[in-house]
């Protein structure tokens, strides 16, 4: 129905020496390596140029690839943020989190809750190993920081029974993720309009969860109501440390949304989104800047649309901001 196949590109001409060089020394050489190639093989520089390019998109993920991994994220998100709402509203700690620190460390683990945690520590724990695997992505660095502070943070709070505040931050942290997969599946199927849509929800309950009720509600309990109630101790030092490393994550990545949204109102459209797979050759970017020259007295930009998204930007987007 969705009608996404995998793309076809044009493959590079079987050729052992830059083989070599691709695999063995830069999969980009500049115009200096370039030249000493054509010489060696005796080809045009562009030519070389060309040879690159067409080797480096034969390793570029299809659509269809990421369409699974986003749908994988999606199912997984959703369900989890659905589980933990209809936990979290039947728990008293929801509506007054003071309650996350009454009668602590000494508080009884429900089922309920012990699924909760055990799940979402899996699933970041697969996120952890299958980076590596995964689409590559420019944040490469601040999401493997993201999923070592997540797992220790899950972790450490399952250890010292932080139960009850360790589900609100799970729960917030899970109410926009299945958005976002879910506007990279509605750009990879072409549905622009549902793009676009999606993706400002997700990023007004962003903006609400990660910079609103995050610091004035998790961080407000972990670091005064917990003071008051049961004092400072050793571990709380680190888990409140590890809070504001998330905290700090949310800035940089809103900081990223609020750009993109920016282009979007000032150009009408993205130009490039600042998380997409690393892929570029300084001929590509002569001929894409000499393209968008040309398609710049178009209002609605070279994909046709005003949205936040461009066909060409979010489909290579990543997942998990």
């Amino acid at each position: 129905m969705l009608q996404i196949q995998t793309e076809l590109s044009r493959r590079a001409q079987p050729n052992a020496v830059l083989e070599k060089v691709f695999t063995s020394i830069t999969k980009s050489p500049d115009s200096r390596h370039s030249e000493g190639l054509s010489k060696q093989l005796d080809w045009d520089v562009r030519k070389v140029q060309r040879w690159f390019r067409h080797r480096r998109n034969q390793d570029k993920p299809s659509t269809r690839t990421k369409f699974c991994e986003s749908m994988w994220r999606f199912t997984f998100y959703l369900s989890i943020f659905t589980y933990g709402m209809r936990f979290l509203w039947q728990s008293p700690w929801m509506w007054d989190t003071r309650q996350c620190w009454y009668n602590y460390p000494y508080q009884v683990l429900t089922s309920g809750l012990y699924y909760y945690y055990v799940t979402e520590l899996a699933f970041y724990w697969s996120l952890m190993f299958s980076q590596f695997t995964d689409i590559k992505r420019k944040d490469f660095l601040i999401m493997f920081i993201h999923h070592l502070a997540t797992i220790g943070l899950i972790s450490f709070s399952y250890v010292n029974n932080m139960l009850r505040v360790g589900s609100l931050v799970m729960c917030v942290h899970d109410a926009s993720d299945f958005l976002l997969e879910a506007a990279k599946l509605a750009n990879y199927a072409k549905y622009q309009r549902v793009c676009d849509v999606v993706f400002v929800i997700f990023g007004i309950i962003f903006f609400g969860t990660r910079l609103i009720i995050f610091p004035f509600w998790i961080l407000n309990t972990t670091l005064f109501e917990s003071w008051q109630i049961i004092g400072p101790y050793p571990s709380w030092w680190l888990f409140n440390f590890l809070l504001l490393v998330l905290q700090v994550l949310h800035i940089f990545w809103s900081y990223l949304i609020a750009r993109i949204a920016f282009k979007a109102i000032v150009r009408g459209k993205v130009s490039k989104d600042d998380r997409s797979d690393i892929e570029s050759s300084s001929e590509e970017e002569t001929e894409t800047s000499g393209k968008e020259r040309l398609k710049s007295a178009s209002p609605r930009g070279e994909n046709g649309t005003n949205g936040h998204f461009g066909s060409k930007t979010w489909s290579q987007n990543h997942s998990e901001w």
